[in-house]
């Protein structure tokens, strides 16, 4: 498999799922602004949504958005237990669990990156955000993981958005349990090992 991709962008959460299943995957670098591999070749003829994460199967198929894909990636590795068992009421928490990531928490962010966005449009957001962030803390209260005390996917796409946050004035202080997950998922072998990988941090 191939995981096209770019450093700290969502794209680093199906990139921790691939690590932590086991899987062999190459990492292709995507310069998001140009729209344009390493080799000069055009991103939009491999995915003409023009952005990451995208996932080109052995068989040739390019799948994308983050939250199908990352189940895909579990389920090639049930033994892994990044996902519950498919049909399983515990596998509907998990896709609600992303969906509400996906939906409410990382199209929240958006905004914060965009140089023309008005700063008093961007105070709304980063309150919206912690009205978000909310639930997720008080469930990390009572668990070391979204889903229990096993990680999951889910762990690893909300570890992914949680490190935009200082980057885009997102303040966490109130919300210490999340806090201690991200410090607890970044310690994950895997995690770190991604991480290095993509020149986020030093090995």
């Amino acid at each position: 498999m191939k995981l096209y991709f770019a450093p700290g962008v969502c794209s680093l959460s199906p990139h921790i799922a691939l690590r932590e299943a086991g899987l062999p995957f190459d990492l292709v670098k995507v310069d998001l602004r140009a729209k344009k591999l390493s080799d000069g070749s055009d991103f939009y003829a491999l995915n003409p949504k023009g952005y990451v994460p995208a996932l080109q199967l052995d068989d040739g198929t390019m799948l994308t958005e983050g939250a199908a894909m990352v189940q895909y990636i579990a389920d090639q590795a049930p033994a892994s237990k990044l996902a519950p068992a498919a049909g399983t009421m515990d596998r509907y928490r998990l896709m609600e669990m992303l969906t509400y990531i996906s939906s409410e928490l990382h199209k929240s962010f958006s905004p914060l990156f965009k140089p023309n966005c008005p700063d008093e449009w961007k105070a709304v957001v980063r309150e919206q955000i912690a009205t978000r962030l909310k639930p997720l803390n008080e469930q990390l209260a009572k668990q070391s993981f979204l889903m229990g005390e096993t990680f999951t996917v889910a762990d690893g796409y909300l570890f992914t958005i949680l490190g935009w946050a200082g980057l885009v004035n997102v303040d966490l202080s109130a919300f210490p349990h999340l806090q201690a997950f991200t410090q607890r998922v970044a310690q994950r072998p895997h995690v770190h090992a991604a991480m290095v990988a993509e020149g986020l941090i030093k090995a």
